[in-house]
């Protein structure tokens, strides 16, 4: 188990970058690593970002001098979403079986946190967002069918897709996490479009169900100097407040949403006409 620092870029130095220095800051890739624990802290808002595939033995989050020491959760809150087979989280003395799509709130507290699979063969694959929290909320399980759904866009725009809010107010209290999952119709490639920003908080994307070749192009940065970033499977792209978003796949894929600051209102976006691009 380890523990990266990502540090990201202002809106002055990013404009100069190059793809290779654009993702070294603002993209996390190999979370995903079967019978192994990845976190990743970022400046940003102080997010991290992980991913747990376990195998024959669970794998549980140990403690972080970065982090001030004790355990994982004594001062953040984390949502976890499962993207592969069957498998199970435990908090403390709490178990909770999650299946795919299965989204999971786990309270601020001095408790361990471990991960297991039901079955090696087809490993659980953990996708973790964890941010500071100032109070204790219950751990809360939230099947995908418990999940808030909202169907947008159209296949005239190439943006027919699905919104599931798992992790939000009205289903999960939290101090600040919000989290969810989009799944995009087949045809259809644009995430949203035209894209937004929300500058009273941070987004983080992790986007799953892409081929092995096909690429997400993940667009960030001011409306006047556009950086695109090339996405593989299975990697997240860290959106500051100032970042403008949206993103185009040469195929149909899925992602992970989440949102951490000092607004938890899914519709708070500032839109960006297409007019303004440049």
């Amino acid at each position: 188990m380890k523990l990266e620092r990502k540090f990201a870029a202002d809106q002055q130095r990013y404009c100069t970058m190059r793809n290779e220095d654009l993702r070294d800051s603002f993209v996390v890739a190999g979370l995903m690593s079967e019978g192994e624990l990845i976190l990743t802290l970022s400046d940003i808002d102080r997010g991290i970002v992980g991913g747990a595939v376990p195998l024959g033995q669970p794998l549980e989050i140990g403690s972080f001098s970065e982090l001030g020491g004790g355990a994982f959760t004594a001062r953040r809150e984390v949502g976890v979403i499962n993207i592969g087979g069957p498998g199970g989280v435990t908090v403390g003395n709490e178990s909770f079986a999650m299946e795919r799509l299965d989204s999971l709130y786990i309270g601020r507290g001095d408790h361990p946190v471990r991960f297991s699979s039901d079955n090696p063969a087809d490993p659980a694959r953990f996708y973790l967002v964890s941010y500071p929290a100032h109070t204790a909320y219950p751990h809360r399980l939230v099947k995908q069918v418990e999940a808030t759904r909202i169907d947008l866009g159209g296949k005239a725009t190439c943006n027919e897709r699905t919104i599931f809010q798992s992790l939000r107010p009205g289903i999960v209290e939290s101090c600040q996490l919000v989290m969810g999952f989009t799944c995009l119709a087949e045809g259809s490639v644009w995430n949203t479009f035209p894209p937004h920003t929300h500058d009273r908080r941070s987004e983080f994307y992790f986007y799953f169900n892409l081929e092995d070749e096909a690429r997400v192009f993940h667009f960030m940065g001011l409306p006047d100097e556009l950086k695109a970033l090339p996405m593989h499977n299975e990697e997240a792209a860290l959106s500051p407040s100032w970042s403008m978003h949206c993103g185009v796949g040469s195929g149909a894929y899925s992602f992970i949403w989440s949102m951490g600051g000092e607004n938890q209102e899914f519709d708070d976006m500032d839109h960006i006409s297409q007019a303004e691009l440049a």
